[in-house]
């Protein structure tokens, strides 16, 4: 059993990264050496959600789905809505109050999907298990793109403190399974879903709810996070908690239908 646990990639590939990052931030905190800071910002804010997705990979494809296509929506769909979601919020970041980060969060989940609906729309995965595939890696390519960009600013603002940085990387890596992957798996999931059931191309009330849903978890998610406080942390919990429950009844129910 232990041998047959070890032989999955998703465990190779976090074992070696942690490893790996272990040795990059103390190599930085040693040497004090800047050639260190984008090799342990890589580390960090990669490790998890590749991690994430090859474990999706490994468990629910439908039908051979390949790496380059993969690495294409985790990539790709993450520059893109990064770059995106960049343009269209630079005027909302100046003034944070619960309407801009709705508008933020309405921004976010509409961009995350700009790949996987090309993919959508090809019809030739047409599985809800390949939606949640695709889904979730390009929500883990724009969690992981926006975690380089907190943990570069983090560092400036900080004077160069490594422990901050390293702080930033570990946390935000830790919660991005229950973020961005989260709510753009959920949402596409339920896209893949319809159609499949439908046997058509269907944007109905369950697509549409489901939209809805990931941007209210977003808002309030980022609301909570503005807070700082007891009751931000708890409400962070809670708001986690729920859009990993909603992935993992996809991830279930999609993995039922293979």
């Amino acid at each position: 059993m232990k041998t047959r646990l070890f032989s999955q990639t998703w465990l190779q590939i976090l074992i070696v990264g942690i490893l790996l990052f272990t040795g990059a931030i103390e190599a930085f905190r040693i040497t004090n050496n800047p050639n260190f800071f984008p090799t342990v910002v890589l580390l960090g804010a990669f490790l998890v959600p590749v991690v994430f997705v090859t474990y999706f990979y490994e468990h629910i494809k439908h039908q051979e789905i390949s790496l380059p296509l993969l690495t294409t929506s985790f990539i790709v769909g993450g520059v893109l809505g990064l770059i995106a979601a960049g343009i269209l919020e630079w005027g909302t970041l100046r003034n944070l109050g619960l309407l801009q980060l709705a508008v933020i969060g309405l921004i976010e989940e509409t961009v995350k999907l700009t790949l996987p609906v090309i993919m959508y729309i090809s019809w030739h995965y047409r599985h809800e298990a390949d939606g949640l595939l695709f889904g979730t890696a390009a929500g883990m390519g724009f969690a992981a793109l926006e975690t380089m960009g907190y943990g570069l600013v983090a560092f400036v603002q900080s004077d160069n403190s490594i422990q901050t940085l390293q702080d930033v990387l570990l946390i935000r890596g830790f919660l991005s399974p229950a973020g961005h992957a989260a709510w753009t798996g959920f949402v596409c999931a339920t896209i893949w879903r319809e159609r499949e059931r439908k046997g058509h191309i269907a944007i109905n009330w369950a697509v549409i709810w489901a939209f809805v849903l990931a941007v209210v978890l977003h808002t309030l998610w980022n609301a909570f996070n503005s807070i700082g406080a007891l009751v931000g942390i708890i409400g962070g919990i809670a708001i986690a908690a729920i859009s990993l429950t909603l992935l993992i009844s996809r991830y279930r129910e999609a993995k039922k239908s293979l």
